[in-house]
């Protein structure tokens, strides 16, 4: 099969269990938006905004050495077993830790102490799936893994449903329920992580095959060798978390105390708009990741990342143009409460972000292939300064738009950085004509639907049709080669 074939098809499948359950996550911003003011919404922004943190900590990009270690001329049940062991130690030693010392954490945080020993048990249980999953995708097993990430969520979805829909009315309509003990008013934050922790637990008993299986030998001179490969990712990754989420937890600092969980509310759910280019990106980004690796020693694999990147960026702009044009259809469907529209207007800054996130992570494969990760922490740090620099300048002063410019400013760099970075040390030979051109009249046409025509939803969709109709005229014989052609 066509390499790249075989890649759109498993990014394909990958993107199933990426979006399908994402999409169904997406069903519970209407959910959360419904029964949670903005400040509620706020606070759980909050929470998971500290979640996403320590998620990259207790993996400390051991993942993606995963995967450069299985690929290599290695023993591949060496590299399980090691990798296996290491996360199964230092989850263990986080949670006895984090247990120890939540009432600190509590403390330290402003968070309620229950809302922590919920997040510890949930943080325990995700990173101890991380080598699993990876395991997954390293053998080219995306059905396995796709059915298994939409259990998760379908189970998640599901209590969220049961606990704060199905849950009050039944109390209301029969105070004598047989649900009656596990009812408690007020209660909607904690029923959203118990949810969560459910989701979580089923998810590692799915997965344990991998760990009873396992010979459990610890290979300490391999072990060091993929921690020096993991440490810039680890890096890397903790400066990407905090372009993506530390915004919510500097506006909660830098805005008045009486309206900051609000705004981070407001602002947290519109920014999931740009749910749909962010699902699209990841979902590429999980196709190429093992594509990048396996096929790094075969014949000028450079000539089939520039194609990969290329079309990237042309699916990425009639996504970026369609979700801009049907913003306001977007936000009646799936934020309910007009309380929170007025932060409408960071959409097409995030989207942008978003798509600019998703060409670096194409760019990146040149530092992936040759061990250079520590530029991708190099560039992700950069990342990190102008978004901590341009959000603590500047909220004081325009509130959450800060965030938004900061989001877009930290991606753009980033992929400035990587694309200037990779030209000298592993030289790809991008069409760096035809990405400009995609990308300049997609930011145009959304810019013009948007903040010139004032969301006008005829004119918008206007511009999209034309849009597609370019890319046809442009790329119909090469698409029909990839995805037609035997």
């Amino acid at each position: 099969m066509n390499p790249l074939k075989k890649l759109f098809k498993q990014t394909a499948i990958y993107g199933l269990a990426t979006v399908l359950p994402r999409m169904l996550s997406f069903l519970l911003l209407p959910l959360y938006t419904g029964v949670l003011a903005t400040a509620g919404y706020g606070e759980i922004s909050i929470i998971f905004a500290w979640f996403a943190i320590f998620n990259v900590l207790l993996a400390y990009g051991m993942e993606t050495a995963f995967f450069r270690f299985y690929n290599g001329n290695f023993d591949k049940e060496n590299v399980v077993s090691t990798s296996l062991m290491s996360l199964l130690f230092t989850t263990i030693l986080f949670f006895i830790a984090a247990l120890a010392a939540k009432n600190s954490i509590s403390e330290f945080s402003d968070i309620p102490m229950r809302y922590i020993s919920y997040a510890i048990y949930i943080l325990a249980l995700d990173a101890l799936v991380i080598v699993p999953f990876a395991w997954l995708r390293a053998n080219e097993r995306p059905l396995r893994y796709a059915v298994i990430k939409i259990l998760n969520m379908v189970v998640n979805l599901g209590l969220n449903l049961f606990f704060l829909l199905y849950l009050p009315k039944v109390m209301t309509e029969q105070t004598d329920s047989f649900f009656g003990w596990m009812y408690k008013p007020n209660y909607e934050i904690s029923y959203i992580f118990i949810s969560n922790l459910i989701a979580s637990g089923f998810t590692l008993v799915l997965m344990l095959p991998l760990y009873l299986k396992n010979n459990y030998a610890f290979d300490l001179d391999l072990w060091k060798r993929m921690m020096r490969y993991a440490w810039p990712v680890l890096v890397a990754g903790i400066a990407f978390t905090i372009n993506e989420v530390f915004d919510r937890i500097l506006l909660e600092n830098l805005l008045p105390e009486a309206v900051a969980k609000s705004e981070v509310g407001k602002y947290s759910a519109c920014y999931k708009l740009a749910l749909f280019m962010t699902l699209f990106a990841t979902a590429f980004r999980m196709g190429i990741e093992p594509f990048f690796f396996s096929h790094a020693g075969s014949e000028n694999p450079q000539k089939a990342y520039a194609q990969i990147t290329n079309y990237f960026v042309v699916l990425g702009s009639v996504i970026m143009l369609a979700v801009v044009v049907f913003a306001d259809f977007l936000k009646i469907l799936f934020i309910k409460n007009p309380d929170y529209w007025e932060a409408m207007s960071v959409v097409p800054l995030i989207i942008l972000a978003s798509f600019f996130l998703g060409i670096y992570h194409n760019l990146s494969v040149w530092y992936k292939v040759t061990d250079k990760t520590r530029y991708g922490a190099f560039i992700s740090m950069i990342g990190a300064i102008i978004t901590i620099g341009i959000n603590y300048t500047f909220i004081p002063l325009i509130g959450y738009m800060a965030s938004a410019i900061a989001t877009l400013s930290a991606y753009g760099m980033m992929m400035v950085l990587s694309y200037y970075f990779g030209k000298s040390h592993y030289p790809i030979p991008y069409n760096f004509r035809k990405i400009t051109f995609y990308l300049s009249v997609s930011i145009l046409f959304s810019a013009l639907s948007f903040y010139v025509f004032n969301r006008n939803l005829f004119f918008g969709i206007f511009l999209l049709m034309l849009f597609l109709v370019l890319v046809y005229k442009l790329e119909n014989e090469k698409l029909k080669q990839i995805f037609i052609k035997k």
